[in-house]
């Protein structure tokens, strides 16, 4: 740990990514000869699952990396190419009128880049309201001024829940990196890297959970596989993960494993918000084949962190009373 602390925040975030691409290439190998032997019709199955999974938790990684590289600036490009994939991703799911062009257009090319722009120039307090304050309001105007009355309210509310979702909640990750913590400048990187681990834990062992334990869904319309007693274990192992990467935050031990159960606890709940999404559009993942971006199912991907972000950004700098 000396040894550690004696890095600078340079090599110590270049020593993340090392250990980071390290275990992701031998899980690779290990998967590559694993997929050498024979299985029956449902590993096989599993198996392709678990391929899906790696090669997005890589592209992922690669993501964080470039980011990291590339600084402020293009961590925050970055989350708002992702932000338009996901939303974009939303949006061809949902039955929009002609009238909706507008109010779309301003969506995607207007508010958008406005909020990212928010967050590249540290104006945290704008950034708070813009999208649920000024946002909120500018989309009905922009639709009534089309003169299409159907489903008004409906049709308006799709779109600003696919903003918050989608822009506002992912847009606090690349946030993270401009916080300014006393004695931790230059480790954005492994707040950010925190919020992941923990809100990703707590999704894994809620599904595990859920799958091995007696099944009491509280929801059992929207999703059969979510749980009390899953969402506890989700919760618990975000915790425990938390307080495993304390020393790479500004947060003793207990702080760390509190933000971490709050955060993961807030990501496994999101999750089953996106799938009460999903039913309403009857659809069982985001995106689809012939999606010209390449973003199949991106939005199933980054639904904790985009409901986990918010919450732990602001819990955060509440906590500490962090200014810009």
């Amino acid at each position: 740990m000396n040894w550690l602390r004696a890095l600078t925040a340079t090599q110590q975030v270049g020593l993340l990514f090392v250990i980071l691409f390290g275990a992701l290439l031998l899980t690779t190998i290990s998967a590559y000869f694993l997929a050498l032997r024979e299985r029956t019709p449902e590993k096989e199955a599993s198996h392709q699952r678990f391929k899906r999974d790696l090669r997005a938790v890589w592209i992922g990684s690669t993501l964080f990396w470039l980011a990291w590289m590339s600084g402020a600036p293009g961590a925050t490009l970055l989350s708002a190419l992702c932000s338009f994939l996901a939303l974009r991703e939303y949006i061809t799911l949902l039955h929009t009128r002609r009238s909706d062009h507008r109010s779309l257009l301003l969506a995607f090319f207007v508010i958008l880049p406005l909020q990212y722009l928010i967050v590249g120039t540290r104006s945290f307090d704008l950034f708070t309201v813009f999208i649920p304050v000024y946002t909120f309001l500018a989309l009905p105007i922009i639709s009534a001024l089309a003169d299409d009355p159907h489903r008004f309210l409906e049709r308006n509310a799709k779109i600003q829940w696919g903003l918050m979702v989608c822009v506002y909640g992912l847009s606090h990750a690349p946030a993270l990196l401009l916080l300014d913590f006393p004695r931790y400048t230059g480790r954005g990187a492994f707040l950010l890297f925190f919020l992941v681990m923990v809100a990703s834990c707590a999704q894994i062992a809620q599904e595990a959970a859920s799958n091995r334990l007696r099944r009491r869904p509280v929801a059992r319309r929207i999703s059969r596989s979510f749980s009390l007693r899953g969402w506890s274990v989700g919760v618990a192992a975000a915790a425990t993960v938390g307080l495993a990467l304390f020393w790479i935050t500004p947060f003793n031990v207990w702080q760390a494993g509190l933000i971490g159960a709050v955060a993961g606890g807030s990501g496994t709940l999101g999750g089953l918000v996106m799938q009460a999404l999903k039913r309403d559009a009857g659809v069982q993942s985001w995106g689809n084949q012939s999606s010209i971006t390449g973003a199949i199912g991106l939005l199933d991907r980054i639904a904790a962190l985009c409901f986990a972000a918010p919450v732990f950004f602001h819990g955060v700098r509440w906590y500490f009373v962090l200014h810009p």
